[in-house]
């Protein structure tokens, strides 16, 4: 049995607690780094400093604030030494020699500075727009007093912000939309970057507005249904390489619908972000190819998937947009006829529940007239079909229109006396297009 007198001793660390520019300033001295003038210098400017920071925070002429300047300044000096340094006492005693106690102050300051005027959330608009201003004075006080390991660790998370910002940033430039659009946008910079990747992939040069990025939905539907990559050879776009992707995605095959080679040309260090939301892309895309949910309702009213694309809004484009599809609407229904005859036959059979036409045969009209006068009239669905589908400008004169021939027609068409059928035909004849 091995005697407790022959086991070697346990090592013992011991833990430092001292600020670190305690640290190298001793070190300096013990290693030659730092003479006696330097100590001097450094002696006289740190009550300097203390009085400079009191004023800065509160007030030089009270001891408690005098007390806590004592603190930040060894506290920012630590902060600029072992950061720069990496914790290497003999560089940080280096730099003490080579440079003011105050300035190596202001350098810790500045750090501190910086960080609070990075990011803090992926939010265009509510970042604190790059440069340090009085009313952040209050968080300064609060950090000058915090250890590296807070700084590092807030440093960390709001870097990772700030590159998914800059990745929305340049891919939104590369799609014809400058930063101060997305500021006024205000939107998150995940969604740019989601709708950016779906853009890219089904070869649009464009950030879209609502009308656009509806497109672009159709275009990955249609493609997934197909299994066909949506950017198709030869398709061009300021991306490099997007010419080559042909690739071939059957249904379920969701990765190669986001081809990255149309994104190889991202600066390096912003790959790894668009990397994380291109993944988060092909996670929606089960959801975004049901056809079967209109792509409105999806993005715009399912609580999940709002704000979580980008669109541009443009009220305008909206606007002519749903008038150009109004317009084709009624087209389609009047079939281009804009004459009276014409307008009084088609809102006569929607009134009467039929087929809607805008020419009738003797034979149809006759038809017609037997079924209003046995089921009846609804003179309102006309005038609900008016103003679902007739252009805005000329809504109201075929209102009136119609308003006017019921005034006129309603009372022979539904009457039930004798005759009464070749009184209604006589009537269409005359009011609508019979031939």
């Amino acid at each position: 049995m091995t005697s407790l007198a022959s086991t070697p001793p346990s090592t013992v660390s011991v833990y430092d607690a001292r600020p670190f520019f305690e640290k190298a300033l001793q070190f300096g001295v013990q290693a030659g780094i730092l003479d006696a003038l330097k100590l001097e210098a450094i002696c006289a400017e740190a009550p300097k400093g203390m009085v400079q920071i009191a004023r800065y925070f509160g007030n030089e002429n009270l001891r408690p604030d005098l007390e806590k300047a004592r603190e930040r300044i060894v506290n920012l000096v630590s902060l600029h030494l072992e950061s720069s340094c990496k914790g290497d006492l003999r560089r940080a005693a280096e730099l003490l020699r080579e440079h003011s106690l105050l300035s190596r102050s202001k350098a810790g300051s500045d750090m501190l500075k910086a960080l609070i005027v990075m990011p803090q959330n992926s939010h265009f608009g509510m970042g604190e727009g790059g440069s340090f201003s009085d009313d952040q004075i209050a968080l300064l006080a609060k950090w000058s007093l915090r250890s590296l390991a807070d700084y590092q660790a807030e440093f960390a998370k709001r870097s990772q912000v700030a590159e998914v910002i800059d990745a929305a940033v340049w891919l939104a430039d590369q799609l014809g939309l400058d930063a101060s659009e997305l500021e006024e946008a205000g939107k998150d910079a995940e969604a740019v970057i989601r709708t950016a990747i779906l853009q890219v992939a089904t070869g649009r040069t464009e950030m879209p507005d609502w009308m656009a990025f509806e497109k672009t939905i159709a275009v990955l539907r249609k493609a997934y249904l197909a299994g066909q990559a949506p950017v198709k050879a030869g398709a061009k776009d300021k991306f490099k390489d997007s010419a080559k992707v042909s690739v071939k995605a059957k249904p379920g095959k969701l990765d190669a619908l986001l081809p990255l080679a149309t994104l190889e040309n991202l600066p390096e260090r912003l790959l790894p972000v668009v990397r994380l939301v291109r993944a988060s892309v092909l996670a929606d895309l089960p959801k975004i190819f049901d056809s079967a949910l209109p792509a409105r309702q999806l993005f715009d009213q399912t609580p999940a998937f709002i704000g979580r694309y980008f669109w541009v809004e443009d009220a305008l484009s909206e606007v002519a947009s749903f008038d150009q599809a109004v317009s084709k609407a009624w087209d389609k229904a009047t079939g281009g006829h804009s004459d009276e005859g014409s307008l009084l036959t088609l809102l006569l059979c929607v009134a009467a529940g039929a087929a809607p036409k805008t020419l009738l045969s003797e034979k149809a009209a006759g038809s017609l007239i037997r079924k209003i006068q046995k089921t009846g009239l609804d003179p309102q669905l006309s005038h609900d079909f008016i103003l679902a589908h007739a252009p805005a400008q000329y809504q109201d004169d075929y209102a009136r229109l119609w308003t006017d021939f019921m005034d006129e027609a309603q009372q022979t068409l539904q009457s039930d006396v004798a005759f009464a059928v070749d009184d209604a035909l006589a009537l269409l004849r005359r009011e609508c297009r019979v031939k």
